[in-house]
C-alpha cells in the first residue's frame, strides 16, 4: 500500500493496527544521537517538532506511549513530560526486561506493542514486539531484525512517520490532532 511515505506491505499495516502501545528509544531514534556537551558540563539534544506533533497526535487517538532508554537525562524527561508521554524510564541498559515489565504492568500482550529504536541495546525488543521497527540509519543488524524500516532518520521525523504509520492503519490519521512541540 502506498502512504505519505512511501510503499509499505499489508502485513505491516495489519500489525501496526494491533499497537497499543508505541514504545522508542531516544538517541538516535528522537534525537539524531549526537550529544552535545559544553564546558560546564551542559549537555544538549535536539528534538524534532514533527516527531513532537506525531505523539501528541498518536497520543491523542488512543494508543500509549512509552520511552525507554539507556541513558538518564533532565532533557528527556523535559521533553517526554511536555509530549505527555505517560511511561519515561531511563537508565535501562538491558531495555528487554524494561519492556516486559511495562507489558505485564499494563496488562499487554508484546503481539500489541510497537518498539522503535536503532542500535544494538534495542535488538531484542525489536525483535519480539508485534511491530518491530528501525529507523532508516540503524545499525545493521538492527536493520535485519526490525519488520519495518523507516523511510526517515532518527532524529529527523523517524517517530512521526511510525506515528502516521500507526494513525493510517487505524483509520484515524485523517483526523489526527496535536501541537508542533
Amino acid at each position: 500500500m502506498n502512504t505519505l511515505y512511501g510503499q509499505v506491505k499489508k502485513q505491516i499495516l495489519d500489525k501496526a493496527a494491533q499497537i497499543k502501545l508505541l514504545v522508542c528509544d531516544v538517541d538516535g531514534v528522537f534525537s539524531d544521537g549526537r550529544i552535545y556537551l559544553g564546558n560546564d558540563g551542559e549537555e544538549l539534544k535536539a528534538f524534532h517538532t514533527k516527531d513532537g506533533f506525531g505523539i501528541k497526535a498518536l497520543g491523542a487517538s488512543g494508543v500509549d506511549i512509552a520511552i525507554i532508554t539507556g541513558r538518564r537525562s533532565n532533557i528527556v524527561t523535559q521533553r517526554m513530560q511536555a509530549l505527555n508521554v505517560r511511561h519515561i524510564i531511563q537508565g535501562e541498559e538491558d531495555k528487554f526486561p524494561a519492556l516486559t515489565a511495562l507489558a505485564q504492568q499494563q496488562e499487554l500482550g508484546l503481539d500489541e506493542i510497537a518498539y522503535i529504536g536503532d542500535d544494538i541495546p534495542d535488538l531484542a525488543c525489536i525483535e519480539h514486539v508485534g511491530l518491530g521497527i528501525a529507523v532508516q540509519d540503524a545499525h545493521p543488524s538492527v536493520l535485519n531484525g526490525a519488520d519495518y524500516t523507516t523511510f526517515t532518520r532518527g532524529g529527523f521525523g523517524a517517530v512521526r512517520e511510525v506515528c502516521d504509520l500507526i494513525m493510517l492503519s487505524k483509520g484515524s490519521l485523517a483526523g489526527a490532532k496535536g501541537a508542533s512541540v
